[in-house]
């Protein structure tokens, strides 16, 4: 296994692979690995010669300072988990001045609406962070393939638009969520909770569940009404925003359409681990 620190290195290894005709394949993580992250690690072997992890927590995708403070480092054991996955793995793990320089900002975007809805509207400036930080690593590691995963599917759809926009040759490919047992989707932040509300989390997916088999008979509106009447009365959760969304444009839903498919999203509160959800949502009338 390889560990690359400065970007020089890493895209020299990557110019000899490619001249061997290597597919390469790139997972970028924030660290803290867990399960989830392993499941696109697992996918991305499949598909590629040559899988590179980066790892770097980015400081321009967090609008609120203590939660970037608070967000687990754990990188010696991450690459012993990676180690384990694959020992021909290859680790980035930059500092901020490696990619960024002096100069850690964040460049500014038009996804074409996309970053103006829900973690957009909620997160200050989050995705320009998250654009400037996947074209950096994309520019740096020249991956053929790079694989997100569906738990963040808006900022999946964000970085497909940041492909048309940018002409950067990378296939986006989107790899689906991996669950606890209880059904709480894998998440880093997961770590945060003690063992009562872990479980109790479990109350996201379970409100999905069952607004995919409401979404077949009900109106959006009553979807809407019904989720937010659920968490009103939950003693230990807070619901930060219910939307059922058209999966390609994330607009809100007035009313279904043939031919559109949709998905429903939650952001809620555990104490103060804030999670995220979706469900693909049965489109047939």
């Amino acid at each position: 296994m390889q560990v690359f620190k400065e970007k020089t290195l890493l895209k020299a290894a990557v110019k000899a692979a490619k001249s061997n005709a290597k597919i390469i394949g790139l997972v970028p993580t924030m660290g803290a690995l867990h399960q989830g992250h392993l499941s696109l690690v697992k996918q991305a072997l499949q598909e590629c010669d040559q899988v590179i992890i980066s790892i770097f927590v980015n400081p321009t995708q967090f609008d609120n300072p203590a939660d970037l403070e608070k967000y687990p480092r754990t990188l010696e054991e991450d690459i012993r988990l990676l180690k384990q996955a694959d020992p021909e793995l290859w680790i980035f793990t930059p500092t901020a001045k490696e990619l960024y320089g002096e100069n850690i900002s964040a460049e500014q975007f038009n996804f074409d609406g996309l970053e103006q809805v829900m973690e957009g509207k909620h997160r200050n400036g989050h995705f320009d962070g998250v654009g400037t930080i996947v074209k950096r690593l994309f520019e740096v590691i020249t991956p053929h393939k790079a694989f997100f995963g569906e738990k963040d599917f808006q900022q999946l759809q964000i970085v497909r638009k940041l492909i048309d926009k940018t002409g950067l040759p990378v296939e986006i490919v989107g790899c689906p969520i991996l669950r606890e047992e209880n059904g709480l989707a894998r998440s880093s932040r997961n770590e945060r909770l003690n063992t009562f509300e872990r479980e109790e989390a479990s109350f996201i997916y379970k409100t999905l569940l069952k607004v995919n088999e409401l979404f077949g008979t009900k109106s959006a509106e009553y979807i809407q009404n019904w989720v937010e009447g659920q968490f009103k009365n939950h003693q230990v959760l807070k619901l930060e925003y219910f939307e059922i969304a058209n999966t390609q444009t994330l607009e809100k839903i007035n009313r279904k359409r043939k031919g559109n498919t949709y998905r429903a999203f939650i952001a809620a509160y555990v104490g103060e681990v804030r999670l995220i959800d979706n469900i693909a949502l049965n489109n047939e009338e």
